[in-house]
């Protein structure tokens, strides 16, 4: 034994066994990724760097960095082992569907059989589960009744209070902003997830270009490695930090202070 583990460690002190163990962690385990939008914004913050949990939703086709190449060039499929499913909530990572070699990151806010649609930039969602099962799940919440079913509006903002609406984004008839006041009811497919930034009338996301299929999916944010701001300003205490973590009052208060200060002007779709 005292052998093998000797080799073992010989190894990885190796170039070779390095750079094997470097492949490992980043095509199976954790990846580093950079928050390059607002579109996140007050959860994620653009210059925050994360760790995403590759191993969360099953195991993505292991892609080279930078030239985001498959390990299987011969193969189309970005699922290698299929696993758990996003939930309801949940920040996710994945290849944004009309170009795989770019990762988006976004919330998922419907499942598969889901029903939804947008009136005035409201969010409102038929879960799939069923009138009864919304009124025991979302009691205390604001439900319409709509062509014979309960429907949910904004049901995450309790939850996830760094979803938040931009009051100088107004209806100018533009129809490239139409689906952030109004979207037509929807049926989200089977093995697909309806995505929204929490930046809502700022995020590219499903109301512009569909849902996203589960093979898409890369992770989930694990946590923050480094952050900076647009001042180069290090934001030590984002760091080290989870989405979960980041959702408290004292990190929530002072990402809603910095857009406020640097977001006047902010019309874009990111």
């Amino acid at each position: 034994m005292k052998e093998v583990l000797g080799k073992a460690y010989r190894f990885s002190n190796s170039w070779t066994g390095t750079i094997i163990i470097v492949l490992f962690i980043i095509f199976f385990i954790a990846q580093a990724f950079r928050i390059p939008s607002g579109s996140m914004k007050d959860s994620l913050l653009i210059g925050d760097h994360l760790f995403g949990k590759k191993f969360a939703y099953g195991i993505p086709m292991p892609h080279i960095p930078f030239i985001e190449m498959s390990i299987m060039p011969w193969s189309d499929d970005l699922k290698l082992v299929d696993g758990d499913k996003p939930k309801r909530g949940d920040v996710v990572i994945f290849r944004y569907p009309h170009n795989t070699k770019t990762h988006f990151v976004k919330r998922c806010v419907a499942l598969p059989g889901d029903e939804l649609f947008v009136l005035e930039k409201n969010l409102f969602i038929h879960f799939n589960e069923g009138d009864e099962w919304i009124k025991n799940n979302y009691n205390g919440y604001e439900i319409a009744q709509l062509a014979g079913k309960l429907w949910v509006k904004n049901p995450y903002m309790k939850k996830h209070p760094g979803i938040h609406h931009d009051e100088k984004v107004i209806n100018n008839g533009n129809p490239r902003l139409e689906p952030i006041f109004n979207l037509s009811p929807i049926r989200v497919p089977e093995g697909e997830y309806f995505m929204m930034g929490d930046n809502r009338d700022h995020s590219n996301d499903s109301r512009f270009w569909g849902t996203v299929p589960y093979e898409n999916i890369e992770g989930t944010p694990w946590f923050i490695y480094f952050s900076i701001d647009k001042n180069w300003e290090i934001r030590w205490d984002r760091i080290g930090k989870t989405p979960t973590d980041l959702e408290q009052p004292f990190y929530l208060d002072k990402a809603i202070t910095e857009r406020k200060i640097h977001d006047k002007d902010d019309y874009g779709i990111y």
